[in-house]
């Protein structure tokens, strides 16, 4: 069994995998101040709660944005049990030709559902994740990721909105949502969501423009499930997508 951990800014999601097939996924909340054995502590109650026995591990994959945490999170695995961790980062064996400026300033996180996208389904391939930034990538049909654009994410646009503004309350995304807004919460919450949801499918048209023939536009992330329903794109939703490009990478290196 497999442990892939994805450490975003906002959250960090686990799964475990057998063979190829995931036990479980499960997310909890990125604390850069926690320390190692609290997340050691945090990881083997989730395992239990999902009836994962950790001693059956052999080998652990992790995907971090937040430097500071890599080594934590590389450790925690290690007090919970002794076994390869491949971190992803310059040198490792991905699948994916880097056709960018700087390839080793790739987030981790980018090339990992490149990868995803490339090992699950038909190139070229558009991908969307949604989460504390808004990215949308390209990965052609000979596996290189091409690059694409990095926006800011729903719930910091809101943040940004309510703290900019005396009179416009902070708001959730947790409540129906009206394409045309009666109140001023109503109207946040359609900006914010049909807004990201505009953009999301002006830029995959302006991607198929420049690239012709696109097979998959698959979107992942957090706040994927919010969003991608009211886009007016044909846009699969994979929750897992990250994780199992994280797999599919530990496998190459192994």
């Amino acid at each position: 069994m497999i442990l892939t951990i994805d450490a975003g800014n906002s959250n960090i999601c686990l799964g475990a995998y057998e063979d190829r097939w995931p036990v479980f996924t499960a997310r909890l909340r990125t604390d850069a101040l926690r320390t190692e054995t609290e997340y050691a502590v945090l990881f083997k109650e989730i395992f239990d709660l999902h009836g994962v026995d950790s001693t059956r591990f052999e080998g652990a994959a992790i995907s971090c944005v937040v430097p500071v945490l890599t080594p934590i999170l590389s450790e925690a695995v290690r007090l919970i049990r002794e076994v390869p961790v491949l971190v992803i980062g310059p040198g490792v064996r991905t699948g994916i030709n880097l056709r960018i400026d700087e390839p080793a300033s790739a987030g981790a996180d980018l090339v990992c559902t490149a990868a995803g996208a490339a090992e699950k389904y038909p190139l070229p391939a558009i991908v969307v994740d949604l989460g504390t930034a808004t990215k949308i990538t390209v990965v052609d049909a000979s596996r290189s990721f091409r690059g694409g654009m990095i926006a800011p994410g729903v719930e910091v646009s809101l943040g940004a909105l309510s703290a900019s503004a005396a009179l416009l309350p902070s708001v959730g995304l947790d409540r129906n949502v009206k394409l045309i807004g009666t109140n001023t919460v109503d109207c946040i919450v359609s900006g914010s969501v049909y807004g990201t949801a505009s953009m999301i499918d002006g830029m995959v048209d302006r991607f198929r423009e420049q690239l012709g023939d696109v097979k998959t536009v698959v979107a992942c992330g957090g706040l994927a499930p919010q969003i991608i329903p009211h886009c007016k794109n044909e846009i699969l939703l994979d929750r897992s997508l990250l994780l199992d490009g994280l797999l599919a990478i530990y496998r190459r290196n192994r």
